[in-house]
């Protein structure tokens, strides 16, 4: 018989950023994985900003939506998403987030209270990390806790 221990209530989660990519599924897979050898939580973040709420999000019928309700739809946007894949890990507690924010503004800042944070790599590097900015190496140089760099999938060569 096999037993799974489940997480004391006050556990550090493991944090992990979720933009919609494959690369962020990539990096929640990992999470998971991580998760149930380390017996940890997991708590799903999706930022969003004025250009990035879910469409229709901010206004309808005349009326302006509340930055807390944006971040409602954006959490429960995350959570259907990521649905199939949470499924697969049924014994992982997971908590989905949505917040108004810069994601490595937003990740950083939980950091401070988390057992790890991964993210995804979307395998810029030189000039266009230099001039578009990299969530995954603000990350790295500024959180509070460890931070894993899940890169982008590697394609075999014929």
């Amino acid at each position: 018989m096999i037993s799974h221990a489940h997480p004391p209530a006050d556990a550090e989660p493991i944090v992990v950023g979720h933009d919609g990519s494959s690369g962020a599924d990539r990096a929640l897979r990992k999470a998971f994985d991580l998760a149930r050898a380390l017996t940890s939580p997991i708590t799903v973040v999706r930022t969003w900003s004025i250009d990035s709420a879910p469409a229709g999000s901010l206004f309808h019928d005349g009326y302006v939506t509340s930055f807390s309700e944006v971040s409602e739809r954006t959490r429960d946007l995350v959570t259907n998403e990521t649905k199939p894949l949470c499924d697969e890990y049924p014994d992982v507690p997971t908590r989905f987030v949505g917040m108004l924010g810069q994601p490595a503004e937003v990740l950083v800042n939980l950091s401070s209270s988390a057992r790890m944070l991964v993210v995804g790599s979307r395998g810029r590097g030189g000039f266009a990390a230099l001039m578009l900015g990299s969530v995954s190496e603000q990350c790295v140089r500024h959180a509070l806790c460890p931070v894993l760099v899940v890169p982008p999938s590697t394609r075999t060569r014929p």
